[in-house]
């Protein structure tokens, strides 16, 4: 990767990079892509995703629409509830 590479990845990304960091910069995202090009190297043929690292089945709940049923309990973080709401400041005329 080059310095100009790095000046426009760092333009995109709406960060300021000093010039004099743009070769060390450079050099440890050529690492970085380095490393991610030996993770493509492993072969994962047959290997199932996983989203634990612990054989698991989640539990499950009946999918139905309630209010939650603590009202109050919520309420009590308002500053200035009305009528069983959250009151905000208007901010459009």
């Amino acid at each position: 990767m080059d310095t100009a590479t790095v000046r426009n990845i760092a333009f995109l990304a709406r960060i300021r990079i000093e010039d004099k960091d743009l070769a060390p910069m450079a050099k440890e995202l050529s690492n970085i892509l380095g490393w991610v090009e030996q993770l493509n190297e492993v072969k994962t043929d047959g290997v199932e995703p996983m989203t634990s690292v612990v054989a698991m089945t989640l539990p499950r709940r009946e999918d139905k629409v309630t209010d939650g049923g603590c009202r109050d309990a919520v309420l009590a973080n308002a500053s200035e509830p009305e009528d069983s709401f959250y009151t905000v400041p208007k901010v459009v005329e």
